[in-house]
C-alpha cells in the first residue's frame, strides 16, 4: 500500500526492474552459484540460487541452473572396459592390414627365437615404436606379457594386447617398484617374456626409466630391444611423436640383444652408466630399422 496524500492505492511491483539487495548477495555462494545481471530480472530463477546455500556447495550437490558437464572421450575409456576394447578392435583391424599389406624386413629374429628356446626375455622398446610391437611378436615361440598403463591410450594398448594373443598386464601408478618387480618376477617364472617401453607410459621421451635394468637385475632374463620404420607411416601429435604406419609401404623390424652384463647390485654410478648404454643401445637399433628402409 502506497500512500499518494490524496488516498491509498495498491500498486504491484514490476519484477522487470528487481534487483538483488547487497544483503542477500552478501549470502550468494561463491564457488558455484554466481548472480548474473543477465538474469537478476527473472525473480523466480534468481531466487533458487540465493537459497542454494553454501553447505550444498560443500556437498558437491549441483547448481539448479547447471547442466552436468558430458564426460571426455578420454575419461569414458578410463572408465569402460568396452569402449576401450571397441577401441582396440577399431585400431587392431587397422594396425592388422597395415601389417599386411607392407613387405617387412626382419633382422635378428633368429637370435630372438634362439634366446627363447631358452626361456623367457624381456624385450624393451621406445615407446614412440612400440604400435607394432604386439603384432612382430613371434607368439608361437613364447608368450609375451606387455605392460600397459591405465591412461586412455594404455588402456586401448592392452585391449590390442589381448587380442592379438598377448598376455598384457596393467600396472597402475600406484603400485610402488617392489610390487611391480614381484609382479613381473611371477611372470618370469612362468616362463612367460616381459614387454615394456624404456621411456615408460609418460616420458619423457627417449629416456631410460630404471624398472628396465631393475627388472633385467632382479629376473636375470637377457635383454632384447626392438624397433620398427616403414617408408609410410605418420607422427601422431601426442608427447612421444608415435610413428603410426600407413598400407602399402616398406617397413624393417630389428630385434637386437642387449649384451652387456647388469650386476646384482649395482651403485649408483654404474647403473646411471647402464641407462646411457641402453639408451644409445636402443637409439642404434632404432637407426638400424631406419636405415633398412632407406636402401
Amino acid at each position: 500500500m502506497i500512500g499518494n496524500g490524496r488516498g491509498m492505492e495498491t500498486r504491484t511491483p514490476d519484477l522487470r526492474f528487481w534487483r538483488p539487495s547487497l544483503y542477500q548477495l552478501s549470502y550468494t555462494p561463491k564457488a558455484e552459484c554466481q548472480i548474473s545481471r543477465k538474469t537478476a530480472p527473472d525473480q523466480e530463477r534468481t531466487w533458487r540460487r540465493l537459497v542454494f546455500n553454501r553447505r550444498n556447495v560443500e556437498t558437491g550437490a549441483q547448481c539448479p541452473d547447471q547442466k552436468a558437464k558430458p564426460l571426455s572421450l578420454r575419461r569414458r575409456i578410463e572408465h569402460s572396459e568396452r569402449l576401450a576394447a571397441l577401441f582396440a578392435w577399431l585400431a587392431g583391424g587397422y594396425l592388422a592390414l597395415c601389417n599386411r599389406t607392407t613387405s617387412w624386413q626382419y633382422e635378428g629374429l633368429d637370435d630372438l627365437r634362439d634366446a627363447l628356446a631358452q626361456g623367457p626375455v624381456l624385450l624393451v622398446m621406445w615407446h614412440e615404436r612400440s604400435i607394432m610391437g604386439a603384432l612382430h611378436w613371434p607368439v608361437a615361440d613364447g608368450p609375451l606379457s606387455s605392460l600397459y598403463d591405465a591412461s586412455p591410450i594404455g588402456r586401448v594398448s592392452g585391449a590390442l594386447q589381448r587380442r592379438v594373443g598377448l598376455q598384457s598386464m596393467q600396472m597402475s601408478r600406484k603400485t610402488s617398484n617392489l610390487a611391480a618387480s614381484r609382479i613381473v618376477l611371477k611372470r618370469v617364472r612362468e616362463g612367460v617374456s616381459i614387454g615394456m617401453t624404456g621411456d615408460g607410459p609418460l616420458g619423457p621421451a627417449l629416456a631410460v626409466k630404471d624398472a628396465p635394468l631393475e627388472w633385467a637385475r632382479v629376473s636375470g632374463v637377457p635383454v632384447f630391444c626392438y624397433a620398427f620404420a616403414t617408408t609410410r607411416g605418420r607422427r601422431l601429435n601426442s608427447w612421444d611423436r608415435m610413428l603410426v604406419p600407413r598400407m602399402f609401404g616398406r617397413g624393417a623390424v630389428v630385434f637386437d640383444h642387449f649384451g652387456a652384463e647388469i650386476p646384482r647390485k649395482p651403485d649408483d654410478k654404474t647403473r646411471a652408466a647402464l641407462r646411457e648404454d641402453i639408451r644409445l643401445f636402443m637409439d642404434a637399433t632404432t637407426a638400424r630399422a631406419d636405415a633398412l628402409i632407406s636402401r
